[in-house]
Order: C-alpha cells, then structure tokens, then sequence
C-alpha cells in the first residue's frame, strides 16, 4: 500500500504497443496518463514527469526502450526514486522482462508502482518466485565467473614476475611503525626479551596506533618483526636490511 504523502514525487510511464495507437486522436497513452494521475492524487505523489515509449511491445526488454532509458537519466538527475504505469502489462507484458526490469529498477533503489494494483510487482507467484531465483542464480554465477577471471589474470601476471597489485601490508603502509617495533624486539631490557604485547604497548606510548587507534594486536606485531620491510622513497634509508 502506498503511503499517503506530498513529500513522495514520481515520473509516469507510457507505453503503446502498435503504431495505431500514436497520435493526438487516438486515447491510449491519453487513458493511461488519466489513470496514473487519479492513483497519484488519491496516494498524495505528485508527479514530476511524463515519459512515453510508442510502437513499443510489451516483450521489447527495458534496456532497449529510449524513452525509459531518458526516464532513467532523469531520475539519476533530480533524485525522483518513483516511476507509476497504468497497469503491470503497460510496464511490460513479458514476465520475464518485468522481473529483470523490477530487478534492475530495485537494485537502484526506484520503487515500481502499478495504479490499478500497487503490489502486483510484488506478488509471489510460482512463476513470479522461479524467474527471481533463476536471476538470483544467474547473478551469482557472473560474480563467480568475473572473479575466478581476475584471479586467473592476477595468477598469470605473478608466474611472469609482474607484481600484482592487491590490499598493502602494514610493511609498506606504515615503514616508521615497523622499523620502531624492530628497534624495540632488538634492544632487549634487562630480564629477557620484550613480549609481542610489551612492544605493542611502547607502539601505542609511542603514537603508533592502529587506524582505529587501539594497539597492535601480538599477530600484527609479529608480522612486522617477521617479514621483510618493503622500503618506499619517503622511509628512512638507516636500520636494520634483511
């Protein structure tokens, strides 16, 4: 059900199949705006903008319809998040173009209105229930496929030599911190050798502190006394070289 609010503003849908509906005589797209219009009034929307696909079939998919391809440049621009059609069928007769269209709007936040049956995009059909897993499936299987693509470039890129470039360690985002956290493991103080959780403690004495500001776990610690240090042009050129 649709809230009745003024602050809710929308753009109306048209659409005309054949060509024998186009033209200021003929009343097809003129009923579906009267429509549109009466649903708006009553829900409190106001609406905003009018975009019209004529000689456009109801199985044509969204993505290759210019006037909804203008509507959609629209609504980036003035931050509308509502579109209204006459009626389900008007947005498209195709279930499966509905689904993927429903989809598509959904995934940029665009709410989908039909006047005569607010929630029949949301109805939970069999047929309606099988199409959004069988898109679930197809979107999870191209997430799979782009990233087993990109591991397999970065896996070709490492066997040439070329270094691939991914999340930095705490080695090359923070060369002062680790070269302290080596000074203090080597200068040991009477009684034995520091403990990872005494260094992280001179760290944070120190201002050496994680992003969060907390101190350094043992495990970082350990990976800054453990790995080599990757020196930048901006690090100090002294210390200990491994």
């Amino acid at each position: 059900m649709v809230k009745s609010t003024k602050s809710i503003k929308a753009f109306s849908y048209l659409r005309t199949s054949s060509a024998a509906n186009i033209g200021e005589d003929k009343d097809s797209g003129r009923r579906q705006l009267l429509a549109i219009e009466g649903f708006a009034r009553r829900s409190g929307i106001e609406l905003v903008g009018t975009y019209h696909d004529e000689a456009v079939k109801g199985s044509d998919p969204i993505d290759t319809r210019p006037g909804f391809g203008e509507m959609l440049e629209a609504l980036e621009a003035n931050g509308t998040k509502t579109i209204i059609v006459e009626t389900a069928s008007r947005f498209a007769r195709d279930l499966m173009v509905q689904e993927v269209g429903f989809a598509m709007l959904k995934s940029r936040g665009i709410d989908l209105i039909a006047a005569d049956s607010p929630t029949s995009f949301l109805d939970d059909t069999p047929t309606a229930r099988l199409i959004r897993q069988v898109l679930g499936a197809i979107s999870e299987f191209e997430k799979a496929m782009l990233v087993a693509k990109l591991k397999g470039a970065r896996d070709r890129k490492r066997r040439t030599g070329v270094k691939v470039e991914g999340r930095k360690s705490i080695n090359e985002e923070r060369p002062e911190t680790v070269e302290l956290a080596r000074s203090l493991a080597r200068a040991k103080p009477k009684g034995g050798k520091r403990s990872l959780r005494e260094i992280s403690a001179a760290l944070a004495a120190a201002g050496h502190t994680t992003k969060a500001g907390t101190p350094y776990a043992p495990t970082a610690i350990k990976l800054m006394l453990g790995r080599p240090l990757q020196r930048t042009a901006s690090s100090s050129t002294h210390g200990e070289r491994r």
